[in-house]
């Protein structure tokens, strides 16, 4: 399951720091989330860390990105290698 922001954000910004997958941005009125990055925190927390935070509740599971956790998993385990990847390519910065 991947999450989304629906239109009730306020664009209050506290979501986007907490994501460690780097998921969420600004989008054209408020903010987004990519679901080919979002793995619920999966790897990283024991809950979203956007849901846990969000003052309107405005996170909800994305209806069309249905996921088990085992693969949420494995994308974390995909989105870890490529960071590490992109680091190594970077002489790792």
């Amino acid at each position: 399951m991947a999450l989304m922001i629906t239109d009730e954000c306020i664009n209050c910004d506290v979501c986007e720091p907490e994501c460690p997958n780097d998921a969420i941005s600004m989008g054209e009125d408020y903010y987004v989330i990519a679901p080919e990055q979002c793995t619920e925190c999966v790897g990283h927390f024991d809950t979203p860390q956007c849901v846990e935070i969000c003052p309107v509740a405005c996170i909800p599971v994305n209806p069309e990105h249905l996921e088990s956790k085992e693969t949420l998993w494995q994308k974390f385990q995909r989105l870890q290698a490529a960071q590490s990847d992109a680091a190594a390519a970077h002489g790792g910065v």
